[in-house]
């Protein structure tokens, strides 16, 4: 395993990824795993500020994370390396599958959460999708945190006087935010709206740069708050109406598939 400092990768580059783990022996595995599997793992750390530092030095894709870390948590870690890039993709590997865990991971920036006990294809096909940009969870803990985006979206917002009135978003736009409130990751929307998953990744990146918004957390939470979630509510009706029969076909297999949001 070769460790060093890279860009993002290009098309025809291996996805990029650093491991984050106070145990060395475990780190080790999980570095050794990933860069059989054909991922250039470009850095690893031990405690939360080691990783903060390799984390804007590597610049890797995607973040593999734990949770219980020396120095700052895995929680600090995740909300300090997304601000340094907004690019970065966080994938939580912990030993916790404590509620309170998993939502303050996902809440801090994360795409997925997935246990330690998860075997390596698993691992595997979770660092791949998660540098896709899908969310990725345990089976049993999706449900968890989508129940969480709708909690969230009950809460009254404070009001503010001079809050500028909502940006203008686009059909297309609207309708991949009504697929995302609704929890279908970004390969499931673009095969039920027929479209490649880059051009989905642009609606969602447009959308929030439009929203003022920083992570797919608040992006669903502004989707199910304006009843985008929900087919009758005003603007999922009106949503409705532009939608041709193709666009509107689900992709059953895949809303099936163990732990995608």
């Amino acid at each position: 395993m070769t460790l060093g400092t890279a860009e993002h990768a290009g098309p025809d580059r291996p996805v990029t990824v650093m491991v984050v783990d106070d145990h060395p022996m475990w780190r080790d595995a999980v570095a050794r795993d990933l860069a059989e599997a054909g991922f250039e793992v470009v850095a690893t750390a031990g405690d939360g500020p080691e990783a903060i530092r390799r984390a804007r030095a590597a610049r890797p894709q995607v973040l593999v994370l734990d949770l219980n870390l020396p120095g700052a948590s895995g929680v600090q870690v995740c909300k300090e390396a997304i601000a340094h890039d907004a690019a970065l993709r966080v994938l939580v590997l912990s030993a916790s599958g404590e509620h309170t865990d998993v939502l303050e991971a996902v809440k801090s920036g994360a795409t997925g959460y997935l246990l330690k006990s998860a075997g390596r294809a698993e691992l595997v096909d979770a660092v791949r999708r998660t540098s896709a940009g899908d969310p990725v969870f345990t089976p049993g803990l999706a449900g968890l945190v989508l129940g969480e985006y709708r909690r969230l979206a009950t809460e009254p917002v404070p009001a503010k006087s001079d809050e500028p009135a909502a940006p203008r978003l686009t059909e297309r736009e609207t309708e991949v935010l009504r697929l995302v409130a609704k929890g279908l990751s970004y390969k499931q929307i673009a095969q039920r709206l027929v479209i490649s998953h880059r051009t989905v990744q642009n609606h969602v990146q447009n959308t929030l740069g439009k929203l003022q918004l920083h992570n797919r957390v608040e992006l669903v939470r502004y989707a199910i708050a304006r009843g985008l979630d929900d087919e009758g509510g005003e603007e999922g009706r009106a949503d409705a109406r532009g939608r041709g029969d193709q666009g509107a076909r689900g992709s059953a297999a895949d809303d099936r598939r163990d732990g995608d949001m």
